[in-house]
Order: C-alpha cells, then sequence, then structure tokens
C-alpha cells in the first residue's frame, strides 16, 4: 500500500497505448514479472481512443494500487479508462444498471448481487472460453467457475463474472516463540489439531483465543468457523445446497458443522476467559492473549486482515505467523479454502469490455498489485517470487494448493439469515443453546 501511481488518472487517458516505462510502476522487462504474458497481450491488442468506464469497491490506497494495475491495461490496449467507486458502491451499481447508465465493467465483492443482475439481464455472459480457461488455469477451477456462474434472464445458467483479487478466511494465527518454547508443531490434520488443543490443555496452558463481538454485528466470526466446518465435514456440492437452502439450515449436516465449532468455543478449558467469553469479546480484541506473557492462548482461528488488529510493532512472520485451518485426514475432503473476494463483470458489452477481461487471464495483471499488498490469487501461472512479502506468498500457496474453495456462505445467504439470525444463532449457541434449536431458528428465518 506504499506504492504511488506515478500516472495520474488525466494522465492515462492521454496514453492510448504508447505509455512510456516511467509511467509503469515497474519498467518493463525488470525484475521476475511475467512480461511475455504482457508482450503477447500488447501485440494482441489494438484499440487505440476507445475508452472504458469502470467502477469498483477500491478507495483510498486499494485505488492507488488497482489503478497501478490498470496503467499496464492502458500501455498495452490503448484503452483510456476511468476508475471510480463510491462510499455506497452496492447500491449504486444497481441504480446505474436500472437507470440504463452502467459502467463497462464493474467489480463487486458479493456474488449474490451479481446474481441478481445477472437474473434481471444487466450482464453480459463470458463465453464458453472464459470458463475454460478459469477451469485450467486457476487452481481449483471449478470452484471459480462456480462462482462466477449464475442465472440468465432466460433462466440458463452461464459464467458472468470473473474471480479476481481473493481473501483466505481459513488460517489459524500462533506465536511461534510460544510454540516453540512449548514444544508444539504446527497440525497438518484437524485431527492432530484436536490433540494439539488437548495437549495445551495437559500442559496447563489455553488453547484458543475466540472472539464473536462486533457491536450491531456481533457472532459473525462464528459463522465463519460453521462454514470451514461444513467444509470439513461434507462434500463442497453439499455445502452448496446449504447456502441456497436447498437443504435446510437445521439439516443434521449443518447442525453437526455448529457443534465442530462448539467442540472448540463451548469448552471452558479451551477458551480463554471460558465458554461465557466467546460472545462478550470483542473480535478485535481476541488475538492479543496470543502476546501477552504468560500467553492467554496459542491459536486464533481469522482471516488474512487480523494483523491491522494485532499489538503496535508487531512483525507477521516473526511475533505472529498463521497455519492452513487443517481438514480431517479420515474424511478424504482434501484441502478445502473459505474465503471471499472480487469479481468482474461486464455491465456494457463492447470490445474494450471483452479486452479487458482478456487482460485478467495475463500473469501480469496479478502481479503488479501482488508485487505491492494486499492481493492473492489462485492463478497457477503467476510467478510467486512477485509477491511483495513472505507472509502475502504463503497465503498465495494455500490458495494454489486448495482443491476447492468456498465463498463466505453467509455473504451468499439472503441477508436477514447471514447477516441476521445467523449471527444471533451463533451467539445464543455459545451461550448455551442447543445446536438443533439455534438451527431450527435459523431455518425458521429464512425468507419464504
Amino acid at each position: 500500500m506504499k506504492a504511488k501511481l506515478l500516472a495520474s488518472a488525466a494522465t492515462l487517458a492521454a496514453l492510448s497505448g504508447a505509455a512510456g516505462a516511467q509511467d509503469l510502476k515497474f519498467p518493463i522487462g525488470e525484475g521476475a514479472f511475467n512480461w511475455a504474458s504482457y508482450t503477447a497481450y500488447d501485440e494482441a491488442t489494438n484499440l487505440d481512443g476507445q475508452t472504458l468506464k469502470i467502477f469498483g469497491p477500491w478507495r483510498g490506497e486499494d485505488q492507488v494500487l488497482v489503478e497501478s494495475v490498470l496503467a499496464y491495461f492502458t500501455a498495452a490496449s490503448g484503452v483510456a479508462v476511468e476508475y471510480s467507486s463510491s462510499e455506497n458502491y452496492e447500491q449504486q451499481i444497481v441504480i446505474d444498471a436500472e437507470a440504463g447508465s452502467p459502467p463497462d465493467i464493474a467489480v463487486l465483492p458479493q456474488p449474490g448481487l451479481i446474481a441478481d443482475l445477472a437474473a434481471k439481464g444487466f450482464i453480459a455472459p463470458l463465453g464458453a472460453e472464459t470458463e475454460a480457461w478459469l477451469r485450467d488455469n486457476y487452481a481449483a477451477g471449478e470452484s471459480w467457475v462456480g462462482l462466477g456462474t449464475y442465472n440468465g434472464a432466460d433462466g440458463a445458467p452461464a459464467l458472468y463474472a470473473f474471480p479476481y483479487k481473493i481473501d483466505v478466511k481459513s488460517l489459524v494465527w500462533y506465536s511461534p516463540d510460544n510454540f516453540a518454547d512449548a514444544g508444539y508443531e504446527v497440525p497438518e490434520t484437524m485431527e492432530e489439531l484436536k490433540a494439539l488443543t488437548d495437549q495445551i490443555v495437559a500442559d496447563g496452558g489455553t488453547p484458543w483465543c475466540i472472539g464473536l463481538g462486533s457491536g450491531g454485528a456481533t457472532g459473525w466470526p462464528a459463522t465463519d468457523w460453521v462454514e470451514d466446518m461444513m467444509l470439513r465435514t461434507q462434500s463442497p456440492d453439499v455445502y452448496d445446497k446449504w447456502v441456497k437452502n436447498e437443504i435446510p439450515f437445521n439439516d443434521p449436516a449443518v447442525v453437526g458443522a455448529i457443534e465442530e465449532f462448539g467442540y472448540f468455543a463451548r469448552n471452558d478449558a479451551y477458551v480463554a476467559g471460558g465458554a461465557a467469553a466467546v460472545a462478550s469479546t470483542d473480535f478485535r480484541d481476541s488475538p492479543k492473549g496470543l502476546f501477552s506473557s504468560p500467553p492467554q492462548c496459542y491459536m486464533h482461528r481469522q482471516a488474512s486482515f487480523i494483523p491491522s488488529f494485532f499489538p503496535e510493532g508487531t512483525v507477521v512472520g516473526q511475533d505472529a505467523d498463521f497455519f492452513y485451518f487443517p481438514a480431517y485426514a479420515e474424511k478424504d475432503l482434501g484441502k478445502p479454502v473459505l474465503g471471499a473476494g472480487t469479481l468482474a463483470f461486464i455491465t456494457k458489452d463492447s470490445e474494450a469490455s471483452r479486452a479487458f477481461i482478456e487482460f485478467l487471464k495475463t500473469p501480469i495483471a496479478h502481479e503488479v498489485w501482488m508485487a505491492q499488498s494486499g492481493f492473492l490469487t489462485p492463478m497457477k501461472s503467476v510467478n510467486p517470487e512477485t509477491y511483495g512479502s513472505d507472509v502475502a506468498r504463503k497465503m498465495g500457496d494455500i490458495l494454489l494448493n486448495a482443491t476447492t474453495f468456498r465463498f463466505d456462505g453467509s455473504d451468499l445467504m439472503p441477508g436477514a439469515v447471514g447477516a441476521g439470525s445467523f449471527w444471533t444463532g451463533m451467539v445464543d449457541y455459545t451461550g448455551g443453546k442447543a445446536a438443533q434449536e439455534v438451527a431450527d431458528g435459523i431455518q425458521a428465518s429464512w425468507p419464504k
């Protein structure tokens, strides 16, 4: 995020395919980037004088980062890009689409909202070639095709959205010094993770810090736990049916996943402060127990953003590190990864719009952002050495080694459930209510 875009939006508009190396963040031909992909795209694309409006969620420092990538698209294609965002971008894209004045390309982190736009005929399908490309070029490619496939206005399913810039949630954070002092090793299976949990208790320690507090959104961290547990106890197709309510929320498979979360969160000996403290502990404060002396806990399951709430001065990779939240060896479900991310789609079909989607298929479109900060990709042909840090590279490896990727389930559910009864139900569950009773209540809240 320290990078500065050297070319202003006005400059980009004037480039028309003739950008000099001084206009680009990384000079063409230098470093470990896949410049061959850039050169091939440049030679195949000549759209000088055309323009493209892109609307997305990135503002502030993230806007600087995405514009540094867009500079290469403009330099190679000749298409002048106008990028914009909005504080209420989710509502704005719907308003613009319904008014008949959408951008050419939109990017959103909400697949459910994109599906709604596709069903209303506001999005152009990307085609079978792009669908095949995702299958072949993204790790766990079928997962990514599924994420971007929705029913169109005609009711037929098609690929409408291209996944780009991914976040990983299946992570467990810990202090390497604490593990070393206690003689603990990073577990590679869920069986080993549970055995380590028991070992820490036997040694007189507390294994986990868990906090669900988040103001009006209290409870959401537990939904990630349950989603991860669904992927570790059930096949991906069961997960997909669950988020669509094709199997009810009170199905035994879901109740079982909730109870898997409860294995860790409802045991007083397993969680700092005891089970009663889980719901009342703010999620931003919960990892701090990793860094106390002596440690209040040894592990904390949370997504890649959580270092923002570590104590000031904490160096990730040294003072704190992470490992993949492991799967059960005995269930043979591979290495599922839970996460989130953004998807690009065409809201105004044109030659320039199609060229932009083709640009996203080049390693350069990923590596330029990878080399700075906050960007992960499942694209198999990128050079992992271009990641700007060892931490990002390690997270990228988790994506590349995933056998299944699934989007945050609560974000795919109706708001009344995913951002409502699911949250409150998890608070009730950690407070002692039975998993079956909680699941029954959530199912009853599902919109009819």
